[in-house]
């Protein structure tokens, strides 16, 4: 997930040839809530019928310390509700039927979502690396990413047991389900590439190619449709070439792309409004890209969104129909290392990290 970074104070170029101008559109920050709390964080996560808002965060030696623990907003206040110490991790996701949530970490960790209780933790394969996660109602099972073996972990989430691993035959990122048995998850490779699923053989059924784009950390679908839109960081392979980062929408039944549009930087995630037909994505450099599908063969950029720096990862509250990210406020960048592949950034400022919620 860090490679965002690299999309830093490239939005001015992108805006141009997207033709978008950031402050017109119909979206807009419609609240900040400076949270606070100090640590690392990646996902974030909406559960919206359990109306709760899941920030897995990361210790830190300070100063100030913090520790490890799965913070828990009111979904529609942004107050704290409470917290797991010692659960950590990339992400969250949620069962709503049988009250379980589960974290991205190592080892995975299982919680009751009404006292805020870990139930047990899960070993993953040693070389695993947990990092994305996504829980599909299809057959209650979690699919655990890991980076390093290229593979998902399966959980049943009902009782927390493993059922097994898929090999994706790439760097997995982000998962979406169509709800009728077929997963779809997004490489981080370059070229870049989508991975389907079948869920009830667990097994990889396709793979679909994404030309010259690679880096996609995100990946949203229209299950009616059957369209999905990958946010990849970069196109081309030129060095020393800007990234590029584009919308690849293709089709969930053969992988035929269907369009390429621009992104205002660099992606972390991806989400997706079926009431709207609209694709959304959120960059690094504190932009929401939104793709508007007019059809199911024709897409346009709607907006660029300002939000703020950082904020990369995004989440979708299907009843409201907000948006939230979230980000932390930073101090002077030093000086880039020579050779340095990413922008240095500065140190976050104590008691910052602010969620953002986002509609018209």
């Amino acid at each position: 997930m860090t490679y965002m970074r690299l999309a830093i104070g490239l939005i001015a170029a992108v805006l141009l040839l997207s033709g978008q101008d950031t402050s017109t559109g119909p979206y807009k920050v419609l609240k900040t809530a400076r949270v606070g709390g100090e640590g690392g964080w990646d996902y974030i996560y909406a559960d919206s019928s359990g109306r709760r808002l899941y920030i897995p965060r990361r210790g830190t030696e300070g100063p100030p310390a913090a520790e490890t623990r799965l913070s828990v907003y009111d979904l529609d206040t942004l107050t704290l509700v409470g917290e797991i110490p010692g659960v950590g991790g990339q992400g969250t996701a949620v069962d709503p039927k049988s009250g379980y949530g589960f974290t991205s970490s190592k080892p995975i960790s299982m919680f009751d979502t009404k006292t805020l209780k870990l139930v047990k933790t899960i070993d993953a394969a040693p070389a695993a690396r947990p990092d994305g996660i996504y829980f599909d109602p299809f057959n209650e099972r979690v699919y655990i990413f890991s980076h390093p073996t290229k593979d998902a972990t399966v959980i049943d989430a009902k009782e927390g047991k493993v059922l097994g691993t898929i090999d994706l035959g790439g760097t997995p990122e982000q998962g979406v389900g169509d709800g009728k048995g077929m997963l779809y998850v997004v490489m981080q490779d370059m070229p870049g590439s989508v991975t389907a699923v079948d869920a009830n053989s667990m097994k990889a059924v396709a793979h679909y190619p994404l030309g010259d784009k690679g880096h996609c950390n995100g990946l949203a679908i229209d299950a009616r449709n059957q369209i999905l839109f990958a946010a990849c960081a970069s196109s081309g392979d030129a060095p020393g070439q800007p990234p590029h980062p584009m919308m690849v929408i293709l089709s969930a039944k053969d992988g035929k792309i269907l369009a390429n549009l621009p992104l205002a930087g660099g992606s972390d995630g991806a989400v997706f409004n079926p009431a709207t037909k609209q694709a959304f994505s959120t960059q690094g450099n504190g932009t929401l890209t939104v793709v508007q599908e007019e059809s199911p063969s024709e897409f346009t950029v709607l907006q660029n969104l300002h939000t703020m720096n950082g904020a990369r990862t995004i989440t979708f509250d299907s009843k409201t129909k907000h948006l939230f990210t979230m980000s932390q406020e930073r101090g002077p960048a030093p000086p880039a290392e020579p050779g340095s592949r990413w922008p240095p950034q500065g140190k976050p400022i104590p008691g910052s990290f602010t969620i953002l919620m986002i509609g018209k």
